[in-house]
């Protein structure tokens, strides 16, 4: 992008009042000037889950991680575009526009399941596939320790998968959530059940 777009671009970010359009705005225009470079980013953690769920979720930050080439981005290098940017701080969290950016490393993906892509103002934003961040989020939730915030977390990603809001392959699910990487099946059909029994559907994950 040119300088002037990048500054209108941070202007529009800064304005916004609507966390999760200021959230995607910000991961749109960080794909965009790294992908000038010809790094490409994915959306990972809480900030996939806040844009699959529409904002039920919310984050409060904005996760990056490299997904092409697959390896780290060179510091100086981070540094550099993200101070194109006006960014403070590094070398893996920044404040950009108000909201804070992470870049997080390699992104880490068990799934075959393909990227999602989310159309940005500022082009594409490519996005961790549902069923690596649903299984991912089940395995923080249970282990070493229950944690509810991961829990909770997980429930709002079930609830637009199993409404079909989100598409997601649960053949894939549950080859990912047996797999020796995560092993949370019980967990992830005790889970399931429990929230397709609120909202009174049936459940994917059931063979009957």
């Amino acid at each position: 992008m040119k300088p002037l777009n990048v500054r209108t671009a941070l202007r529009k970010i800064r304005t916004e009042g609507d966390p999760l359009l200021k959230a995607q705005m910000l991961a749109s225009l960080c794909s965009a000037v790294f992908r000038e470079r010809g790094i490409e980013l994915v959306v990972v953690g809480g900030t996939a889950i806040e844009f699959y769920t529409d904002g039920a979720y919310m984050s409060g930050d904005v996760d990056l991680c490299t997904l092409e080439p697959p390896r780290p981005i060179p510091l100086r290098l981070r540094q550099a575009v993200m101070t194109s940017l006006g960014a403070r701080g590094g070398p893996r969290s920044w404040e950009v526009g108000g909201m804070f950016v992470d870049l997080l490393g390699v992104v880490e993906k068990e799934a075959r399941s393909p990227l999602r892509v989310l159309e940005g103002p500022f082009g594409p934003v490519k996005l961790l596939d549902p069923e690596e961040l649903l299984v991912e989020r089940v395995l923080i939730a249970v282990y070493p320790r229950a944690d509810s915030s991961a829990r909770a977390c997980a429930r709002q990603l079930l609830g637009v998968a199993v409404t079909g809001k989100v598409q997601v392959d649960w053949v894939e699910v549950r080859r990912l959530a047996k797999a020796p990487a995560y092993r949370v099946w019980a967990e992830l059909r005790q889970l399931t059940r429990e929230v397709c029994d609120e909202l009174q559907i049936r459940d994917p994950l059931d063979p009957h």
